[in-house]
């Protein structure tokens, strides 16, 4: 039977996206709470004993640090939040079909972006 005419995955392969998504989701937890750690000491830093101007460059540097680690930490959490629910898809039987068109969506891309709801023709038609 050809990935055409199949209309979803076995539980076999299944399985094999739920340990795959499963592994990065505890890469991305750890990732978030590394991000976190470093964003809570950054607040705990003091440097009262420098000069005022170095100071002023010091605190915009950490600033601008701070706010980039709070975009990758916005980041890492929306990609949990989406590794969740492609674990839902995968329990309620929806995993790895195209929202758009309704076909499977080809391992290739699921293996690269598993929680994707998109087949690559459907991503591509709407740039």
């Amino acid at each position: 039977m050809s990935q055409e005419e199949k209309t979803s995955y076995s539980k076999e392969e299944l399985q094999e996206f739920e340990v795959l998504i499963n592994d990065k989701l505890a890469v991305a937890r750890e990732e978030l709470a590394q991000l976190k750690r470093s964003l809570s000491k950054q607040n705990d830093g003091g440097t009262d004993n420098t000069a005022s101007t170095s100071k002023i460059l010091e605190d915009g540097a950490d600033t601008l640090e701070r706010e980039n680690l709070s975009q990758l930490a916005a980041r890492q959490q929306k990609f949990i939040i989406n590794l969740e629910n492609a674990l839902r898809r995968i329990k309620n039987g929806t995993y790895g079909v195209c929202v758009d068109t309704g076909k499977l969506i080809s391992k290739e891309r699921l293996r690269a972006v598993p929680h994707t709801m998109h087949s690559i023709e459907a991503k591509l038609a709407k740039k």
